[in-house]
């Protein structure tokens, strides 16, 4: 099979490194990539927004498969195009990745179907949400509706802080995306995700995984991308995912169906574990970042197939097998991330995989041979264990390995699971 990956993050590089080890790979491209990609794929310089030169390349390398990474190509309409263009494609249409491309398009299909989640009202103004923010009280969460890089939620302790990002997604924040705001209850709980593949008619659960948003120890400071992740998720019980399959991910499929936006590719349900049981903070329509690089991990089966039967509507012909082990990624960042940061910086040093452990590449580039730290979030350490304490400690180990004077991180990935291990 001749395979093109869209996509240059860590989730990507997960993605490569995993799709590269299947027996069915013939030729491999990934556009653009990055030099952690390019360890397992030909990358092209291809402009992912320009539908007609990715449909002419695939056309041209006779490309029998086309898997989409990252967000911002599914909302805008690539693998429609390359469906319409014969391609097979892994991702959903335009119209359903407004699962991710908005948030009260999200929040509306909940309250149609019964899905549970926070109660919430939409506003296209700044001061009719400031009221309800009054009505409501603390705390509460405010949410930019469209796409904002993993930036544009805010956790408002305070009607104070709620009342600045109102304000700050109607200034221009978080550009377009914050031209219509979610206002939302607080959910009490824990959070999780969990990641299922549908064809439109057939769920195939995966696996889950725990994130960490804000980028300091103890989970303080300011939301992120993600500073690091753990699978599986132990609050995530046998009974939890069956009850996250009845009660959220099946209604989903049902209804995306029904409202004539069926569903193919991966949902990524950001969960929160409440006293009532799950309830949906949110939808991706992709696979996490960085929580597909502790997926890839654990992940047994070849995914290839897997891919291709999701995107082909032969899901219920493929399982999926898992490694009992847990898997834990540490981030390393740009330091003043997610600030401003200063961008090509010199990473003099990576070690190398083992079978335990693997440094997988996000925002990285090659400058004059060397390799430079381009992006927010920069390295993916990743590492095996028999549970979390063991993945953690053999993460950590690998981090500090790395040579990159500009990198920072957490240094508490996993700790509720680790807490949990030792009581």
């Amino acid at each position: 099979m001749k395979v093109l990956l869209i996509g240059s993050g860590g989730r990507e590089h997960a993605l490569a490194w995993k799709i590269a080890q299947s027996p069915l790979l013939e030729e491999f491209y990934a556009a653009p990539g990055n030099p952690g990609i390019a360890d397992h794929a030909t990358l092209v310089s291809l402009d992912v927004e320009d539908h007609a030169a990715v449909i002419a390349f695939t056309k041209e390398k006779s490309i029998d498969f086309v898997i989409i990474g990252p967000e911002a190509p599914l909302v805008a309409g690539l693998a429609d195009d390359l469906r319409a263009a014969g391609i097979a494609t892994f991702g959903p249409s335009k119209a359903a990745a407004q699962l991710e491309g908005s948030k009260g398009f999200t929040k509306d299909l909940c309250a149609r179907y019964d899905i549970p989640t926070g109660a919430y009202q939409r506003f296209k103004a700044a001061e009719p949400a400031r009221q309800y923010v009054h009505e409501q009280g603390a705390p509460i969460v405010i949410k930019a509706d469209g796409l904002a890089a993993g930036k544009g939620v805010t956790v408002a302790m305070t009607e104070a802080e709620a009342l600045a990002a109102i304000d700050d997604c109607f200034d221009g924040a978080f550009g377009a995306a914050g031209a219509e705001v979610v206002v939302e209850a607080f959910l009490d709980g824990e959070e999780a995700s969990f990641f299922c593949l549908s064809d439109g008619k057939t769920a195939l659960a995966l696996a889950t995984a725990q994130d960490h948003k804000r980028v300091g120890d103890g989970d303080t400071g300011p939301n992120t991308g993600g500073m690091g992740a753990y699978s599986p998720a132990p609050v995530m019980t046998p009974a939890m995912v069956e009850r996250t399959m009845k009660e959220i991910i099946e209604p989903t499929i049902s209804g995306m169906a029904k409202d004539g936006n069926p569903f193919s590719g991966v949902f990524f349900a950001g969960l929160m574990i409440t006293a009532k049981g799950p309830e949906l903070i949110e939808y991706n329509v992709r696979f996490g970042d960085p929580e597909c690089q502790v997926l890839m991990m654990r992940l047994k089966s070849d995914l290839l197939p897997i891919l291709y039967a999701t995107a082909t509507g032969t899901l219920d012909k493929v399982e999926a097998e898992w490694r009992d082990d847990a898997a834990l990624t540490v981030v390393l960042a740009s330091k003043g991330y997610p600030g401003a940061y200063d961008k090509n910086t010199p990473i003099a040093h990576i070690p190398d995989a083992s079978e335990e452990a693997k440094v997988f590449h996000a925002g990285t580039a090659l400058k004059d041979g060397k390799l430079v730290a381009t992006g927010g979030r920069v390295l993916n350490v990743t590492a095996f264990g028999k549970n979390v304490t063991e993945a953690q400690a053999r993460a950590y180990a690998l981090t500090d390995k790395v040579e990159w004077e500009n990198g920072f991180c957490r240094r508490d990935i996993g700790w509720q699971a680790v807490a949990r291990e030792k009581a």
